[in-house]
């Protein structure tokens, strides 16, 4: 079943209304949530790049991840559920309240897009049994859509023409 409309969510994966990388991110995370999102990536084959700062790394327990100092290089997780979707991760050092991506729009276009976007969210929030929430770049305060694990799908949490009617004016 699809859980949303292109035809009705298309604005909210517009580069120049949502900006080219919107904010996902998942509220209410503990390092614990970090491990089971890094296990989750590990059993799904999903492919994975980890980065501190330019250096390539093995992707690190979520422990060992937040025990870094805070003057540390940024990590940076490269996550690819299927090749055409990139999502990267970045924890932040001494923190793991909040998971926190990116998405490139530019890879997010058309129903079968939106589809595989739709299933990425709905695992990750399926497997931590939180939402997962999409806001435009800058804007994680006003999320449009995301997973809702009561109801187990994504969804519009925002009125397209809301987005049209602000970026308008």
């Amino acid at each position: 079943m699809v859980d949303l409309r292109w035809e009705e969510v298309r604005c909210f994966f517009d580069p120049e209304l949502m900006g080219g990388l919107p904010d996902v991110h998942v509220p209410g995370a503990s390092v614990t949530d970090w491990q089971s999102l890094f296990e989750l990536i590990r059993s799904s084959g999903w492919s994975v790049e980890c980065f501190e700062g330019a250096d390539a790394i093995e992707l690190p327990s979520a422990a060992a991840l937040f025990q870094r100092s805070a003057e540390a290089d940024q990590m940076n997780i490269w996550v690819r559920p299927i090749p055409e979707i990139l999502a990267i991760f970045r924890p932040w050092a001494g923190g793991g309240e909040t998971i926190d991506f990116d998405v490139d729009l530019s890879e997010l276009q058309g129903q079968r897009r939106l589809d595989d976007f739709c299933r990425f969210l709905a695992a990750i929030g399926r497997r931590l049994g939180k939402p997962v929430l999409m806001s435009a770049e800058s804007s994680w305060q006003h999320p449009v859509l995301g997973f809702d694990p009561d109801l187990d799908r994504v969804l519009l949490l925002a009125e397209p023409w809301v987005a049209l009617a602000a970026e308008s004016a």
